[in-house]
């Protein structure tokens, strides 16, 4: 985003009533009327409206105002004075800063403690949307809810566009992705890009991310065709605004969109070209992820030698980076790989430690299950099946929350494997036809 796409709003252009109390405090301890302030400039009544919060003064006019009760104009318009103002808003684009390089830790650490004046909201949301993003990408999905909740209160007020609120949609939507709630994912990041279409302002690059992230949910749910739809949009979009980690960002999800359809030559061409972008941004911690998926194209494109490579360097650039999750995903992958070898031990040392990166990352079941997966059926090749039992079911629990059918068939196809490995017959024939039923309901 994957960062900020919203341009900051100046503190004067919003309305405050706090103004009016301010107003009257200081004048009031001042010793003077209302008259006394007015002096030859205005009338007592233009004071007395100012106070009640029933018109806004230009700001050349709270400049004059303000000089006559010896203060800040910016204390009079905000609460803050003007040092403290441009203090939280250095603090908050540090912040956004951060977001932009992935460092997340930086977001936290650099609006740690700050204080936000009621009358500069436009601040307080930026800091919001940083936050919540940071917490997001660090899986802590529930407080960045309640940060995103707050800024979606906020974007409310007049002073707040349709593509602010659409961006608040958007963060929203990710979330609710990344819980696995899916619907609702889809339903706030429809409602993002209606915002964002009638706003009539410039917000290509934010309609391009929603259109990227409604299309990993079409893809969860295997809707293929409306995933393929909505990333062809969002590259187009991209393009056009010619934004290259944008392009970077929905190239990758294209190849996946290809790799689902079992367009592998495509699907590979694709994840080579944004790789290729994200080395000229710099961008690591993706480069990685490319990585892992060239990695698992060319084991399934009959190169097992060139996807250790692949797998081995993803990992390298995971631990380079400081990212747990994508460690895990490149291991995990290993011992698919490995698993396919027919190395068995080594196959269920890899998968348990993919289990144990991602232990505590409810954004990452999908991953976890198949991690469980590969652990159970290297397990079952040793003929160590109440092991395998286990691991299979543990798959099951976390790819159950996924609200996708056919990633409970994937877990109970692996049961009824080891049922069969088991001469257990019946039981196989159940979990069989429990799978093909589950993927019968899924969209094509």
């Amino acid at each position: 985003m994957e960062g900020r796409t919203l341009t900051s709003v100046a503190p004067q252009t919003r309305v405050s009533s706090g103004l009016g109390t301010r107003l009257r405090q200081l004048r009031v301890a001042a010793g003077l009327t209302q008259s006394d302030l007015a002096g030859d400039r205005f009338s007592k009544e233009y004071v007395s409206q100012i106070e009640r919060g029933k018109t806004r003064p230009t700001p050349q006019t709270l400049a004059w105002i303000a000089e006559r009760l010896g203060v800040d104009s910016s204390y009079l318009q905000t609460g803050q004075t003007w040092d403290e103002y441009a203090e939280v808003e250095a603090a908050v684009t540090r912040a956004e800063a951060a977001v932009e390089g992935q460092h997340f830790e930086e977001v936290l650490e650099a609006l740690e403690g700050i204080k936000h004046s009621p009358e500069a909201r436009e601040l307080e949301f930026r800091a919001l949307l940083a936050e919540s993003w940071a917490r997001t990408s660090q899986g802590e999905l529930r407080p960045a809810l309640d940060l995103l909740t707050r800024a979606r209160e906020l974007s409310e007020d007049v002073v707040f566009s349709d593509v602010e609120r659409a961006d608040v949609l958007y963060r929203m939507g990710v979330c609710r992705y990344k819980l696995t709630s899916i619907n609702t994912a889809i339903t706030l990041l429809t409602e993002a890009l209606d915002l964002a279409d009638r706003s009539d302002l410039p917000c290509d690059r934010l309609r391009s991310h929603i259109l990227e992230w409604r299309s990993r949910c079409a893809r969860r749910q295997r809707d293929f065709a409306a995933a393929r739809e909505d990333i062809e949009r969002a590259l187009e979009l991209a393009d056009r605004i010619d934004d290259t980690l944008t392009v970077a960002h929905v190239t990758f999800q294209a190849s996946l969109v290809a790799e689902r359809d079992g367009q592998w030559l495509r699907a590979r061409a694709l994840a080579e070209r944004a790789k290729e972008l994200y080395e000229v941004h710099g961008d690591r911690k993706n480069v990685g992820r490319l990585l892992n998926n060239l990695g698992g194209l060319n084991y399934l494109l009959g190169k097992p030698d060139d996807a250790v490579e692949y797998l081995k360097r993803a990992f390298s650039v995971a631990l380079e980076v400081g990212s747990e999750p994508d460690a895990a995903q490149a291991v995990s992958s290993l011992a698919q790989v490995h698993l396919g070898a027919g190395e068995w031990e080594l196959a269920e040392e890899q998968a348990r430690h993919a289990v144990e990166l991602l232990e505590g990352r409810p954004d990452f079941l999908d991953e976890t299950g198949n991690a469980l997966i590969v652990l159970g059926r290297a397990l079952m090749e040793q003929d160590r099946f109440d092991d395998a039992h286990q691991a299979f079911a543990e798959a099951e629990l976390n790819l159950s929350q996924l609200s996708s059918a056919s990633h409970r068939a994937v877990a109970w196809t692996a049961q009824g494997d080891l049922a069969s490995r088991r001469g257990d017959d019946r039981a196989a024939a159940a979990l069989y036809r429990r799978a093909a039923e589950a993927l019968q309901d899924v969209r094509f």
